[in-house]
């Protein structure tokens, strides 16, 4: 009787061993899907910056709306690591007060260069709620995972930081909203 306790203890050792090493597994391969997703998303919002700084110097647009999107999309790029989701919402919020109304993006399509521009714009814009969608929902799995006791109990986290979520505003203006085909 013994011999067959020791075998059992044995074998939910083992068990209890392979769950744990299968479970901070997972949490690494979260953790990479989170460096992953928010080295896309860094460059996402950096070629968002890019293109409107472009647009902004192209002299495609007229002084004031030039100036606003260039000061937004500097500040963008600029931005610490702290303020950088403000940064990006100010650019966001700055882009659909110059592209609020489709006729300023059929101006901007009027002149030489201005039809590649605005497809440029439009994909880029397109792309930042996509990449940070995807940050977001690799921070949830991994913050879900996080959150068991198992996890918490036997420190699978080890010392990587909390994922944080990158919360911003990234509402796209009317005017590159709906461009099919774009």
């Amino acid at each position: 009787m013994t011999v067959t306790l020791i075998v059992w203890i044995v074998v939910a050792l083992i068990a209890i061993g392979v769950y744990l090493s299968w479970t901070a597994g997972r949490l690494d391969r979260l953790h990479s899907r989170i460096d992953a997703a928010r080295a896309a998303l860094d460059a996402q919002l950096l070629r968002r910056a890019s293109v409107t700084q472009e647009l902004a110097t192209s002299g495609v647009l007229d002084p004031a709306a030039s100036i606003v999107l260039y000061e937004a999309a500097h500040a963008a790029r600029q931005a610490e690591e702290d303020q950088r989701e403000v940064a990006e919402s100010e650019l966001s919020a700055a882009l659909r007060a110059v592209f609020g109304e489709p006729a300023q993006m059929e101006a901007v399509k009027e002149v030489p260069g201005g039809q590649d521009a605005a497809t440029e714009l439009a994909a880029a814009v397109r792309r930042v709620p996509m990449a940070r969608r995807f940050h977001n929902d690799s921070v949830r799995a991994a913050r879900a995972l996080r959150r068991h006791r198992t996890v918490r109990l036997f420190r699978l986290a080890g010392h990587a930081p909390f994922p944080l979520a990158f919360e911003m505003d990234d509402a796209p203006p009317v005017a590159l909203a709906d461009r099919p085909g774009a």
